[in-house]
């Protein structure tokens, strides 16, 4: 079982921006030294305390101050990503990482902020769907297309591609069922968030039932589970029940704060 991080960087308004971006960069580093496989931060462009308005951008600052740890979107909410501009710059990170990127997606839940990047909050996760779709399109032929109900576009060139092949794992988060059956339609991985929607390790058997009647190998949709506490019990039971990734939260704090965090949880991972 593989060991991740998750910071969501709501800073105190009050907090100097650049002073929120270097701590926020400082956990990363620190997981990357300490041997987390993965790292996931979440974006919004329109909350004051949330300093990270672009997953990509931060991790591209990452590049070379880390040289292991998977670095991943955590998420981006595609219904505010053009498909065509989000791929380009995703290949190009991915590129950048020398294949160490992670593709988390979610449909969002923030209607004024959709309203304002012109998006439908009503037909969210169809349009998420559909962008999806077109930039596996833009990531594997050289000269894509693709017309849906809510994206079009004619033939057109676009490089460069993905290091990892076809493309970066999408990841998508969610809950069950609803977030389950979008991951088994077009998806290479679930993440739900632990304790959210009742017990999750109990999700699994029907999720793994939703694989096989997709005609999908549990491997080639694996799970994440998102927003794990410091807890060695819950951790062996994940690892029992197949779980492939668990993701501790890690609030954003300075490094004196973050340091023992990300060690403890390193600690219980070698445990178990």
């Amino acid at each position: 079982m593989k060991l991740g991080f998750f910071t969501m960087p709501i800073h105190p308004l009050d907090k100097e921006w650049r002073q929120c971006l270097r701590e926020d960069r400082e956990a990363f580093i620190l997981a990357d030294e300490l041997g987390y496989t993965e790292g996931y931060v979440g974006e919004h462009a329109t909350d004051k305390a949330e300093n990270i308005t672009s997953c990509a951008i931060f991790i591209g600052t990452l590049v070379d101050a880390t040289k292991r740890i998977k670095l991943g979107t955590g998420t981006i909410n595609m219904p505010n990503a053009h498909p065509v501009a989000t791929a380009s710059q995703l290949a190009m990170l991915d590129h950048l990482l020398d294949g160490r990127f992670i593709f988390g997606i979610g449909g969002g839940w923030n209607a004024e902020e959709m309203a304002d990047h012109g998006t439908a909050f009503a037909t969210r996760f169809k349009l998420m769907r559909e962008r999806i779709e077109a930039m596996k399109e833009i990531w594997t032929r050289s000269k894509p297309k693709y017309a849906g109900e809510l994206v079009k576009f004619d033939e057109m060139m676009q490089w460069p591609k993905p290091v990892q092949k076809p493309h970066p794992p999408i990841i998508v988060g969610g809950g069950f069922p609803q977030g389950a059956r979008r991951a088994v339609a077009y998806a290479d991985g679930w993440m739900p968030i632990g304790g959210r929607g009742g017990d999750t390790l109990a999700m699994l058997p029907p999720f793994r039932e939703m694989l096989k009647a997709a005609g999908r190998a549990e491997s080639a949709v694996p799970v994440t589970l998102f927003g794990v506490g410091m807890n060695g019990e819950g951790l062996k039971r994940a690892r029992d029940a197949g779980v492939d990734r668990v993701v501790l939260g890690i609030p954003p704090e300075a490094k004196d704060k973050v340091l023992p965090l990300l060690d403890k949880g390193a600690a219980l991972m070698r445990e178990i």
